[in-house]
């Protein structure tokens, strides 16, 4: 008899280490982007994401003059007008956004600075 519950404790050990492992698998994949490249978050950056892959959990970071810019996630209607429609605005110039399934938006709040291009949309699998 109890050799049955040292095999059950030990299966229940192998599974929980098996869903540690898959666990941080999991969150080995997320890849850390920063928007724009070396030159960051600046003006003309709206085709930064031209060509990359992302994939929800993935990370933007954002790299900028925090006296400057900023940055606001907002939606569609957002982006296409330039407009942060009262969404807060990070400013510490070393912000990070974790994107979710779907289209993600950013765009500098500042007056001109999206018409600018300093914007970007970016679409995660």
């Amino acid at each position: 008899m109890g050799q049955g519950r040292g095999s059950a404790r030990a299966s229940l050990a192998i599974g929980l280490a098996i869903l540690c492992v898959m666990a941080m698998t999991q969150t080995s994949y997320a890849a850390i982007y920063t928007v724009g490249g070396a030159a960051g978050w600046t003006f003309n950056v709206v085709s930064w994401p031209n060509g990359k892959s992302f994939r929800a959990g993935d990370v933007l970071a954002f790299n900028y003059a925090r006296n400057v810019h900023n940055v606001v996630p907002v939606s569609k209607r957002g982006y296409d007008s330039c407009n942060a429609g009262g969404a807060r605005a990070s400013q510490t110039g070393r912000d990070r956004f974790r994107l979710r399934k779907g289209p993600n938006f950013f765009i500098c709040s500042i007056p001109g600075h999206c018409q600018a291009g300093m914007k970007i949309a970016v679409n995660a699998a």
